[in-house]
C-alpha cells in the first residue's frame, strides 16, 4: 500500500511517467519483501532527495536542453537505472538468508549511495561551465558523457556521504558510527567516477546505454564493498 501510494503521488505530482511509477511500485515491493522496510524507507529517501537535486534550477536545465524527460520527470528506464541493483541485492540476500545481516545492509547501503552519488552530481554538476572529460581532461560542454568538473565531483563525494549517514541511520538504528561506515562512502564515490569512465568510453561509443552504465558502475559498487567486506 506504501509503495502504490508514493507512485500514485509521484505520477500526480508529474514526478515520475507512468511507465516510471509503475516500475517503482515493482521495486519498492521487491525491496520491502525481499529485504526489509528500513530497506524499503532509505529507497524512498533516495528517491525524494534525486526528486529534489532534478527541480533544482529546472528552468535553466530546460532552456540548455540537460533535464530529464521534458521537465524533469523520469520513465522507468530511470528507476531501474537507481533501483535494479539495490533489488538484485536485496533477493540475493534473501535467497542467502541474510537479509537482516549488517554486511548485506552494507552492500545495499553501497548501491544506493553510488546512484545517490552519481545522481546529485549528475544534476547539479551540469551547473558547472568548466566541463572536462574524464578520460583526456579535454574541455566539453555540460551534459557531454563522461563530462566531470570540480564542482560536480564535490557534490559527487557530498552526495555519497550523506546517503552513507542516513542510510546508515535508517538501516542500523541504534548502532553507532564504526570504520564500516566507510565502505559505502568510499565505493559510492568510486562508483560515481567509474560512470564517468564508462560514459566517456563505452557509452559515447554507443556500446551501452546510459541504463546500462548506471547498472554497471552501482553494480562495481556494490561488488566491491562485498568484496571488502569479505576479506
Amino acid at each position: 500500500m506504501l509503495c502504490a501510494v508514493l507512485s500514485i503521488i509521484s505520477y500526480r505530482l508529474r514526478l515520475l511517467t507512468l511507465s516510471g511509477s509503475i516500475a517503482s511500485f515493482v521495486v519498492g515491493v521487491v525491496i520491502g519483501l525481499f529485504g526489509s522496510i528500513n530497506w524499503l524507507v532509505l529507497l524512498i529517501a533516495f528517491a525524494l532527495v534525486g526528486f529534489l537535486v532534478t527541480r533544482f534550477r529546472l528552468e535553466l536545465k530546460v532552456r540548455q536542453g540537460l533535464q530529464e524527460g521534458r521537465k524533469g520527470e523520469r520513465t522507468y528506464k530511470n528507476v531501474l537505472a537507481n533501483s535494479l541493483v539495490p533489488a538484485l541485492v536485496a533477493i540475493g540476500a534473501w535467497a542467502l538468508g541474510e537479509q537482516n545481516s549488517m554486511a548485506a545492509g552494507i552492500v545495499y547501503l553501497t548501491s544506493i549511495s553510488v546512484a545517490a552519488s552519481d545522481t546529485i552530481a549528475s544534476e547539479l554538476g551540469v551547473l558547472s561551465n568548466r566541463t572536462r572529460l574524464i578520460t583526456t581532461f579535454k574541455p566539453v560542454p555540460p551534459g557531454t558523457n563522461g563530462g566531470v568538473s570540480a564542482y560536480g565531483t564535490f557534490w559527487a563525494l557530498l552526495g555519497a556521504a550523506f546517503a552513507s549517514l542516513l542510510g546508515w541511520v535508517i538501516l542500523f538504528p541504534g548502532e553507532g558510527a564504526s570504520i564500516e561506515l566507510l565502505i559505502p562512502v568510499v565505493f559510492g564515490f568510486v562508483g560515481c567516477n567509474v560512470d564517468s569512465l564508462i560514459g566517456a568510453t563505452l557509452e559515447r561509443r554507443g556500446m551501452v546505454s546510459k541504463l546500462g552504465t548506471n547498472i554497471i558502475s552501482m553494480a562495481v559498487g556494490a561488488l566491491a564493498a562485498l568484496v571488502v567486506l569479505l576479506l
